[in-house]
């Protein structure tokens, strides 16, 4: 399905998790959002639970998943098996179009909740608007973040990265051989301690493979500008609900399939936890995570803007909502 209006052109899989797959901003041609080198399936799987990483990434464009219930590895908590990156991130979506925008709903298997996802363009701003009503009668933790991942157009010349964070920490259990940074370092951004000095998160170089979590936010954004100011993406979000952005660098770093070592691609992961590896261990960690109690609703927004930047990107850009606030709990 496809959202498009006179500065964007969004296209949308419903069946494969109601994943983003494209944005195209319409006055450069320019598109923002990655894209990988294997070829992938655009139909669900057979059931609502990736079995692990690489049965995910056949599902996996270089898009923007949701991920909901559990964000990262698969695992079994309370008796529910979690899929690779949770339910909505691959289970198919019921999708209509109303007044403009693009309604997607889904009623999980793996736990009693509805949510309810809006997704509409104003301008060079693509806008998504969450509620999720739980219905179950016991308290239970979850883990919600979104998966937004760029390249393609975005990544094709020399860029930097900026955010409203001011702190960063590096994953501890994830150092694959082309990390530059030590495992669970943690330090101000962009300059945190790496194994051989210090690291320019900003400017990342290829080959270039980490995880980190993004945190102490004086305000929840983040942008990468193609330094020849070809175009420029900033992703703003609740910070309520979403305190933490994981930001995933694979630049030409795995050469296991099917990344090949030649995938371009950054990740950056408004979530609810800064734990990458899923709900089981963010649990093991007592990492923070999102409680849903009997009759709860919860409610997010984020948005990406997408525009021809003049220089650095050193605050949201005009023309993105001011207020993203959408958190609010019932009973």
């Amino acid at each position: 399905m496809t959202l498009n209006n006179a500065s964007l052109e969004v296209t949308v899989n419903p069946q494969v998790g109601g994943t983003v797959m494209s944005i195209r901003h319409v006055a450069t041609g320019l598109s923002v959002l990655g894209s990988v080198a294997w070829e992938t399936v655009g139909a669900p799987i057979d059931s609502v639970a990736a079995r692990d990483e690489p049965e995910w990434l056949t599902r996996f464009t270089g898009g923007w998943p949701l991920l909901f219930p559990n964000a990262g590895d698969a695992c079994q908590v309370d008796g529910v098996f979690h899929g690779f990156h949770g339910e909505a991130s691959i289970a198919p979506w019921r999708a209509e179009m109303e007044g403009g925008a693009l309604i997607l709903s889904r009623r999980f298997s793996t736990l009693p909740a509805v949510m309810r996802r809006t997704m509409s363009l104003s301008g060079e701003t693509l806008t998504i608007r969450e509620e999720l009503h739980y219905s179950g009668t016991q308290s239970i933790d979850v883990m919600w973040g979104h998966h937004p991942t760029f390249g393609s157009d975005l990544l094709a010349g020399p860029f930097e990265v900026s955010c409203g964070a001011r702190e960063v920490r590096a994953e501890a259990q994830y150092d694959p051989p082309t990390n530059p940074l030590r495992p669970g370092v943690s330090g101000r951004w962009p300059s945190p301690q790496g194994k051989h000095g210090i690291v320019d998160l900003a400017h990342p170089m290829a080959p270039w493979a980490s995880v980190a979590y993004l945190g102490d936010f004086a305000s929840p954004w983040a942008a990468i500008r193609r330094m020849d100011d070809a175009i420029a993406v900033c992703l703003a979000w609740d910070g309520a609900l979403f305190p933490t952005a994981w930001l995933w660098y694979e630049l030409e770093a795995t050469a296991e399939a099917p990344w090949g070592g030649n995938t371009r691609l950054i990740g950056i992961e408004p979530n609810t936890t800064a734990c990458a590896l899923g709900l089981s261990t963010a649990k093991a960690r007592g990492a923070p995570l999102l409680g849903l109690t009997p009759g709860a609703v919860i409610r997010a927004m984020i948005a990406l803007h997408v525009f021809k930047p003049c220089g650095p990107v050193l605050t949201r850009p005009r023309g993105m909502p001011e207020d993203l606030t959408g958190r609010a709990l019932s009973s």
